[in-house]
């Protein structure tokens, strides 16, 4: 696109909070740290998602020539990163339950060094862009990722609900639901659009896989256009080739829609896109095995002129898409909602 004075205008750049302590005006991509722990939780967030309360930065020693995680703080120890820290719900008497403060936030242990580091922990490596164009934003990190990767995490260390799963990450982005699901499912599809997202989500894919203890194989990065039909085009696959990497086979295709649960995360920024984004959804949704939709979405408030007020834009089309099951049983045939919402 051409400025008024002649240059090249540069696309406007976006950036998730997750990075806000990441280095500045870094170009390239940035390698963060996240870890969890399969530590019990005591009784007073027992049951209940972990990730938005707990605080969402430790420091680990990180090895040299790895960048410092979304943190970027350092306490002159040669640590840094960030560091995502999920436990389990359990019995309260379990002498390794985590302690909370009078306010019921988590008492975290502050490792310093590798050697400190408890059997309980995993870490979580994911590579992502700090900033980018609107159109790559799935090269970034977003906070409701975080929420939707917590969730599975906890549904995966005290149930079996989603172990031997076939499913689809919609929108994945940097692959995080994804990955953490790999630990349990037997087939996670990772869908999105465009080489460059889906060759981020291949890499972490790789660099996490001995981590996570999962055959990388059962994860398969697909590029899934929500401007077309499905099933998608079917073609050779060839991982050899950039072009041919992330298209569909019949056999993915048929073992996709034996899927059983659908994962999507922050996907939804304009009335546009949400259209398209459930268009997709209720085709994958009709078609083959039954199938639950998990969705997880950042409410974001922002001043519109059109309305000289504060508002979410685009979060009552987004809700029109659902309905209760009240909602649902009172509304006339012709204009039921075709999602019902579970809480």
């Amino acid at each position: 696109m051409e400025a008024g004075g002649g240059g090249v205008e540069e696309e406007e750049q976006v950036m998730s909070e997750v990075h806000l302590g990441c280095p500045p005006h870094f170009s390239s991509l940035h390698v963060s740290r996240f870890s969890f722990s399969s530590r019990p939780l005591g009784t007073s967030r027992q049951q209940l998602p972990l990730l938005a309360r707990i605080s969402p930065y430790t420091f680990p020693a990180i090895p040299r020539g790895v960048n410092r995680g979304a943190s970027g703080d350092d306490d002159g120890d040669g640590s840094g990163g960030s560091v995502l820290i999920a436990a389990t719900s359990g019995s309260c008497g379990s002498p390794d339950a985590v302690a909370v403060d009078k306010d019921g936030d988590l008492v975290l242990d502050r490792r310093r060094t590798n050697k400190h580091a408890r059997s309980d922990y995993h870490l979580l490596t994911i590579q992502h862009g700090v900033t980018s164009s609107l159109k790559s934003v799935g090269l970034q990190v977003w906070k409701a990722a975080l929420l939707l990767a917590d969730f599975v995490l906890h549904k995966s260390f005290t149930s079996s609900n989603f172990d031997g799963v076939t499913a689809i990450e919609v929108g994945a982005g940097t692959g995080l639901v994804g990955l953490v699901l790999a630990r349990v499912a037997r087939r996670i599809f990772i869908t999105d659009r465009g080489a460059d997202i889906l060759d981020n989500c291949l890499a972490n894919v790789h660099i996490n896989s001995s981590m996570l203890k999962f055959d990388e194989a059962k994860v398969c990065a697909r590029e899934l256009d929500w401007k077309m039909s499905w099933p998608p085009p079917v073609g050779t696959y060839d991982p050899s080739d950039s072009t041919l990497r992330y298209l569909w086979s019949a056999n993915d295709i048929e073992e996709a829609e034996k899927a059983t649960v659908l994962f999507a995360a922050d996907v939804i920024y304009s009335d546009d896109l949400t259209d398209l984004f459930f268009d997709t959804v209720k085709k994958l949704m009709s078609s083959g095995a039954k199938k639950v939709l998990y969705l997880a979405l950042e409410k974001r408030y922002n001043f519109s002129l059109d309305d000289l007020d504060v508002v979410a834009n685009g979060y009552a089309h987004f809700r029109s898409f659902f309905a209760t099951q009240e909602e649902h049983r009172d509304a006339p045939d012709g204009d039921k909602p075709s999602l019902l919402e579970s809480r």
